[in-house]
């Protein structure tokens, strides 16, 4: 499932920002010019150094990083968070620190830092796109996965498939309609004032590294088990009881976790109030009355969330399907724009090209899906007993998806995800029925093959305005990929040794608990589910469709108060502490920013970002420590 918060997102995500001016970056372009000639003699910095060597290894490094962050965050919350602002500051600090030491003998250069953040980004996003929701959920209803090595292929070759999709679309979305892409924007004006400002950069970077160590401090208190430490609790419980049991019983409590305080700062305002709406809701009156119903067995997380997982499921699956049907005019020029894909250009069109040797050659889209469609056909057989026909079709359709993803972010600055993945999902549950696997992993193909395609697009954005090579930046992205799927797999098998942690307290996964459940459903009918829980997925998918229609049909004055779809279907199907901790963290996000709008600008994103950092890292340092044996359990 993918949010985009107003200061860094889930799935590409970012700043939320106003749609910019078409020609923003091209000061003096007039609308009467071609913007490709223009930005060509007026922006393009052809000469500068952009992806050299030191770009490249940074981005793998940083991007490997913040794909370990992302991958315990998702199972967390269910959130992708964003990657490349972080990135590109991390990055900044780092080698003007090794500058300053003259261990460097070059400045970092803008273009260098916009080519490390497409490398870092692939990476980072390689939690997204329905991979580590399709993956965990396959764990769930099968029992097992294929090895690791053969998973690593899997995420590289459909993550390099996005790359590829977005060759034939870039310049139409960014060259000539010029779509904000908003989160590309953001990253370009956070590039140019890193490297116009030094001294903006060097307190946002102290102010990062400073959040990290204290909340990797929190965690070495709370859940490192050694003799001479003594452990502050995981959370303290509401200071009330429901049906005679203390309210942490119900999961209404405080976490001692400031990762999830960061993500809610993250997230907007709105959210945040919606999550703490949806679990009081839920474990405060919805679950007590199912326990004294008999519906829900016991008064545990992982019992209420069986039950109550359809309901959030459905919110989040009707109102993502519906929110998507509203955007019908970005789909339909998606597809108007799949007409000229495979169209060729002759060769006097070619030669007039003012940037044919700079933008990646269209030639490239086919070769790279003849090369790399067999492999991802292949994988689909042989790891997943997928039929052939049924790879072969996913592969047409992950270009539409990349098509329509790429569109819908460049517009809207959210990837829909949520709504594509529940939409192949329920293709291939009609062209397979009773294949859980072909269900679950043709979606995680289309879903990442879109992801992967809105990144790069989000990343050549950026690109576009600062005067990058597009080229190069495609190859960072193919880095990337490499260096994300080489880290999540061993990570992941890790932090998940056994089907039963997830859906448990400690790793919640909402999105695999959504894809679990859509899967689980077309493979076994309605008729499989109590009844009790199908009344409760028929009241949450009706809610989903009546909080879109209220968000956007309710007077302007009125729009702030309705919940956040998305905000309160996931408060159901997560611990009710981590919404109140998601609550806090947006509040207090909140009010800096009405009080102090210049302090929480400065501060909001970096210290947010550090305290998500520190507590994922060591979070997973600790976590293989105790399974290597390093530390006791």
């Amino acid at each position: 499932m993918s949010q985009s918060p107003p200061q860094q997102t889930p799935s590409p995500s970012g700043l939320r920002l106003q749609p910019t001016d078409p020609h923003a970056g091209e000061p003096g372009a007039s609308a009467t010019q071609d913007p490709e000639l223009y930005w060509l003699k007026n922006v393009y910095q052809g000469g500068s150094r952009q992806l050299t060597v030191r770009a490249v290894i940074a981005g793998m490094l940083i991007g490997a990083v913040m794909c370990l962050s992302n991958l315990y965050v998702i199972l967390k919350t269910g959130w992708s968070l964003g990657v490349t602002i972080t990135a590109c500051i991390l990055a900044f600090a780092v080698f003007g620190t090794l500058r300053s030491l003259r261990l460097l003998k070059n400045d970092f250069t803008a273009l260098e830092n916009n080519a490390m953040g497409s490398v870092a980004s692939a990476a980072g996003y390689m939690t997204g796109g329905g991979n580590m929701a399709a993956v965990p959920a396959l764990l769930m209803l099968t029992g097992a996965l294929p090895p690791s090595g053969w998973l690593v292929v899997w995420f590289a070759v459909i993550s390099a498939l996005g790359v590829f999709a977005a060759i034939p679309i870039k310049r139409q979305l960014i060259n000539i309609e010029a779509l904000p892409f908003p989160t590309g924007t953001a990253t370009a004006e956070t590039i140019r004032a890193l490297h116009g400002h030094g001294e903006v950069a060097r307190r946002k970077s102290k102010l990062l590294a400073g959040a990290g160590l204290i909340g990797a401090l929190l965690v070495m208190l709370r859940d490192a088990r050694f003799t001479w430490l003594t452990n502050i609790p995981d959370k303290v419980s509401m200071p009330f009881t429901i049906l005679g049991k203390k309210a942490s019983a119900w999961t209404l409590s405080f976490d001692f976790s400031l990762l999830l305080v960061g993500a809610g700062a993250l997230v907007s305002f709105r959210t945040g109030w919606s999550m703490l709406l949806g679990a009081v809701l839920t474990y405060g009156f919805l679950a007590p009355a199912m326990v004294t119903q008999g519906a829900i067995p016991e008064v545990t997380y992982r019992a209420i969330n069986t039950w109550m997982v359809w309901t959030g499921s459905a919110v989040l699956v009707s109102s993502g399907l519906l929110a998507f049907a509203f955007q019908w005019r970005s789909v339909a020029r998606s597809f108007k724009a799949l007409s000229g894909l495979f169209g060729r250009k002759s060769s006097k069109e070619e030669e007039a090209d003012p940037l044919a040797g700079i933008e990646c050659p269209p030639s490239w889209f086919p070769l790279g899906f003849a090369v790399l469609g067999p492999i991802a056909i292949f994988l689909m057989a042989y790891l997943f007993q997928i039929p052939w026909w049924a790879g072969v079709l996913a592969m047409p359709l992950a270009v539409v998806m990349g098509v329509i993803a790429s569109r819908v972010t460049g517009e809207t600055d959210t990837t829909p995800t949520k709504a594509l993945g529940p939409v192949t999902q329920l293709i291939f549950g009609g062209l397979a029925p009773g294949n859980i696997p072909a269900n679950v992993m043709s979606a995680n193909a289309t879903g990442g093959v879109g992801l992967h395609a809105a990144d790069l697009l989000t990343d050549l954005k950026s690109g576009w305005l600062l005067g990058a090579n597009p080229r190069q930046q495609f190859v960072a992205q193919l880095f990337g990929v490499v260096a994300g799927a080489a880290v999540v797999v061993p990570v992941f098998n890790i932090l998940i040794p056994s089907p039963d942690v997830l859906g448990s307290a400690e790793f919640p996964a909402p999105a695999t608990m959504v894809w679990a459940g859509v899967s689980k459903l077309l493979a076994t009918g309605v008729s499989a589910m109590p009844v009790t829980a199908r009344w409760g997925a028929l009241c949450g998918g009706t809610l989903g469709i009546v909080l879109v229609l209220l968000e956007r049909w309710a007077p302007a004055k009125l729009k702030g108060y309705v919940p956040s779809p998305a905000g309160f279907g996931l408060a159901i199907v997560i611990p009710g502490s981590s919404s109140i901790a998601f609550f806090l963290g947006s509040a207090i996000a909140e009010v800096m920013r009405r009080k102090a709008p210049k302090l929480a600008e400065e501060t909001v994103l970096p210290v947010s970002s550090g305290f998500i950092a520190g507590e994922s890292l060591l979070g997973i340092g600790i976590a293989m420590a105790k399974a290597f044996g390093v530390m006791p359990k």
